[in-house]
């Protein structure tokens, strides 16, 4: 029986493209054992590329595939198939598509609606989970809509900050009080995220996740423990044993995650038995809440003085790196990310036989 062919797009355009090739890589090897796999490389211009050697992800410019650019078409007739730019012959027919691209343009909903409209299985959540998971305001209301208990935020558009920066400073002030953190609201691995401690750092920080995102949300600040726990499934997800980072920097920012090594992972976390079921319970409420398939990693506080538990956010295709929890969560769960990765195909070919039994027309 011959292979199955996954398409496995990475790079993209958003703050993450570096992060996406990392991840991309380790996924490209675990796959290999299993299936044949067609690397996509896109651009920071949102140009495709492909395929791109194995070895060469990591490090993937789109200077040396000039003569690969490659695209899809958002028809079902075209059936997976990849075609050459800009003449659109038929290049490779792929059964599943494996979205690594963290950040807008491809975490966020966009991509997922490009993968609908032409009807391939793919990788992850779809439309609506994407979107609302990317987009941490929206996420923060379903969550509170579900009950889930989560630190006190508020929200504001870069208009608003731009036209009424004295008027913002004040109500996050009264609000929220110092320390608190500011963030873009649709972009993940801690870019442009800023940790205020008085009036002068939290302008700073709103202009610089302004720079980001048009969407700004700001967090009140807690002394907490920083827990990850790890999901996998479409309507009966599975959950991981938690694990607990110890940044090396004040909090764990981007330089923490992935440049500097000096952050601790505590596999499984230092958790008591009713806290670990706490998070994990949690854990598949917030899953299903927003509708996730596939795959996600949830991030949890449990506060150092009270030792509540409190849902920080879902990232919908976590990160794969080496030392990214996602998979290391899975790992000392008995899931290797060969075995983690094929489930993740056969996940997306459940969920695509599952969508073909909808009804698409109706006839009085």
């Amino acid at each position: 029986m011959s292979r199955k062919k996954v398409a496995l797009l990475f790079g993209g355009r958003s703050g993450e493209h570096e992060v996406s090739r990392n991840s991309a890589y380790a996924v490209a090897t675990a796959l290999s054992s299993s299936f044949d796999v067609f690397p996509i490389g896109i651009s920071k211009e949102g140009n495709w590329y492909g395929p791109v050697p194995l070895d060469d992800i990591p490090h993937f410019t789109p200077d040396k595939y000039t003569d690969k650019q490659v695209t899809i078409l958002p028809t079902p007739q075209s059936g997976g198939t990849v075609y050459s730019m800009p003449d659109l012959d038929p290049v490779a027919k792929l059964h599943v598509f494996f979205p690594v691209l963290h950040g807008t343009f491809g975490e966020d909903g966009t991509l997922q609606g490009l993968l609908e409209l032409a009807q391939v299985p793919y990788v992850g959540p779809g439309v609506l989970a994407s979107s609302v998971g990317m987009d941490k305001v929206m996420m923060k209301k379903v969550f509170d809509q579900a009950g889930l208990p989560q630190v006190r935020f508020l929200s504001f558009l870069r208009t608003t900050i731009e036209s009424g920066l004295p008027d913002v400073l004040d109500e996050i002030e009264e609000t929220l009080g110092y320390p608190c953190f500011v963030k873009p609201a649709n972009l993940g691995s801690s870019v442009g995220i800023s940790k205020a401690g008085n009036k002068a750092q939290l302008t700073e920080a709103l202009q610089l996740a302004a720079r980001f995102d048009r969407k700004i949300i700001v967090e009140k600040g807690v002394n907490a423990r920083e827990i990850e726990i790890s999901v996998l499934g479409n309507d009966q997800p599975m959950v991981s044993q938690p694990g607990e980072v110890v940044p090396c920097n004040e909090f764990y920012d981007y330089n923490a995650k992935y440049i500097d090594d000096r952050s601790l992972l505590y596999i499984p976390a230092p958790l008591e038995d009713d806290q670990i079921k706490m998070i994990q319970e949690l854990a598949i409420k917030a899953y299903k809440a927003i509708d996730c398939a596939g795959l996600s990693r949830i991030d949890f506080f449990v506060t150092k003085d009270t030792n509540e538990i409190l849902i920080n956010e879902i990232n919908t295709i976590p990160g794969f790196t080496n030392i990214s929890m996602y998979p290391k969560l899975w790992e000392n769960s008995g899931i290797k990310i060969e075995e983690l990765t094929r489930r993740l195909v056969e996940l997306a070919l459940e969920r695509a036989e599952e969508t073909k039994r909808n009804i698409r027309s109706y006839d009085i």
